[in-house]
């Protein structure tokens, strides 16, 4: 009898599905990326953090290895269909989120579901886009107030969008979306 495969398409179905909706709102933040730093620089870890969906709903959901990063980069194509000038720095982004987020929950051998492991790795993904955003967008010119605004939204944002998706995950899965048919 032939092995199952490691990810069955109901698997991958659902992480399509998830990315082609996260990828949409990816696509709109990549829209307003340009505005948000020329009028409200400090607010942009808000924007880029939107990106930690498609894994973290993904994961909640399925709760199987490699499913945050399948899904990262579904929503990467999908977001560089509407906003195909940042497409590259979607895909990067996409593989740097979801590889995070694959090895926090490898850590816990992907056992330990609980919202802590979540917000473990927003933190990462948090404090690692704000420190590399600070020096590319050169914050450092900003007043301030402005750095340390920018700051502490660039680590609260993917901890923000994390209970988000974790809400939806949650009811995504007593919803059925798991159950086989």
């Amino acid at each position: 009898m032939p092995k199952s495969p490691a990810l069955p398409t109901r698997v991958l179905l659902v992480c399509a599905a998830i990315g082609v909706a996260t990828g949409i709102l990816g696509g709109v933040a990549g829209l307003v990326t340009t505005g948000v730093l020329a009028l409200a620089p400090w607010a942009y870890g808000l924007v880029l953090g939107s990106h930690v969906l498609p894994g973290i709903i993904a994961q909640e959901v399925l709760r199987r290895p490699f499913v945050a990063l399948i899904t990262h980069v579904f929503a990467a194509l999908i977001s560089s269909a509407f906003a195909p000038m940042w497409a590259l720095r979607f895909l990067g982004t996409a593989l740097l989120f979801g590889a995070i987020q694959e090895g926090v929950a490898a850590l816990t051998r992907y056992r330990a579901w609980g919202a802590w492991r979540f917000l473990i790795s927003a933190g990462v993904i948090g404090i690692f886009v704000a420190v590399i955003v600070f020096f590319a967008a050169d914050m450092a010119s900003l007043d301030p107030w402005a750095q340390i605004t920018y700051l502490v939204i660039s680590v609260l944002g993917p901890v923000a969008w994390t209970a988000v998706g974790l809400s939806i995950g949650t009811a995504l899965r007593r919803a059925g979306v798991t159950r086989p048919r």
